[in-house]
């Protein structure tokens, strides 16, 4: 990957990401990542997007699947789904650096109609490959505006639709033309997991969800483990620990607070599930979350 690339998102992060390491950029839908040093795991519910890693290395899990990429890598996300990742190459001589831009759906569905389809599709909701060529300098166009902001309005979208084309056109086409055509499985459990996130505290029959996707129980469940690795089950589960650990860090709840807000009956089996998911009791891990922030500060 082009070192041009590289000092392009150095520049930018550097001078604006925040504590954590995030720096949002007036282009839309596009943020750097900057961190110098290693990072605890980190629970998401992502949503389709593109991560071009510049520097350092990271490390990102969903159900059964999980990928290591490093700086030349670009990791596909084609799904709404909980995400487990860890930045595991980065140090304050060589911090890590990734681009992150959020996938269109609308200029997917409108390039996939222009271009012939080739090499065979998979189901995944994550894929990893080698960054082509011509998304990295797509992607180098796209930060060049940050320099000329009176540009983006009149670029942007250009530039984006562009960066979204090569991404069709490389390694990454396949999978993602998949969100591109309207009634794909892809696209069909989107619509379920649509349900899901927003009724996740409630009881959600799979004969419910089958129907938002337009699938027979049987089929849906084939296809939703396809595309998330996960069961609608374990899928539910993970938005609700998301959550609650999000409320319990960010709001101080507390534990019993957080499993009734999400939906648990048993504060018991929501500690017991917590554990097995984040790796310690919730109490403690609110915790030692508190202690890493007083260490911070």
């Amino acid at each position: 990957m082009s070192n041009t690339l590289l000092a392009a998102v150095r520049l930018y992060a550097d001078a604006h990401a925040d504590h954590a390491g995030v720096a949002q950029t007036p282009v839309t839908g596009l943020t750097l990542i900057r961190a110098a040093s290693k990072t605890a795991l980190r629970y998401d519910v992502q949503r389709p997007l593109v991560c071009l890693v510049v520097q350092g290395s990271k490390h990102v899990s969903i159900g059964r699947q999980s990928f290591t990429f490093n700086a030349g890598d670009s990791l596909l996300i084609m799904a709404d789904v909980p995400t487990a990742s860890q930045i595991t190459r980065a140090d304050a001589s060589a911090p890590y650096y990734s681009l992150v831009l959020d996938l269109d759906p609308a200029v997917i569905t409108d390039l996939t109609t222009e271009i012939a389809a080739t090499g065979q599709t998979d189901h995944a909701a994550l894929r990893c490959a080698q960054t082509d060529d011509e998304v990295a300098n797509a992607a180098l166009q796209l930060l060049r505006l940050l320099a000329r902001p009176e540009a983006i309005p009149l670029l942007q979208a250009q530039r984006l639709r562009e960066f979204h084309y090569w991404l069709l056109a490389g390694r990454h086409g396949p999978a993602l033309r998949r969100i591109g055509l309207p009634n794909s499985h892809l696209q069909r459990i989107a619509r379920a997991v649509a349900v899901l996130k927003a009724g996740y505290r409630q009881r959600l029959p799979v004969e419910h969800l089958a129907s938002a996707a337009g699938m027979s129980v049987s089929s849906f469940h084939q296809n939703f483990r396809a595309v998330t690795s996960l069961t609608p089950l374990q899928f539910q589960k993970q938005l609700r620990l998301i959550e609650a650990r999000r409320m319990m860090f960010a709001e101080g709840a507390n534990a019993s607070h957080a499993a009734f807000a999400v939906g648990y009956e048993s504060v018991h089996q929501f500690s017991r599930e917590y554990g097995r998911m984040f790796g310690l009791p919730p109490a403690r891990d609110r915790d030692q979350h508190s202690d890493r922030l007083q260490a911070i500060a």
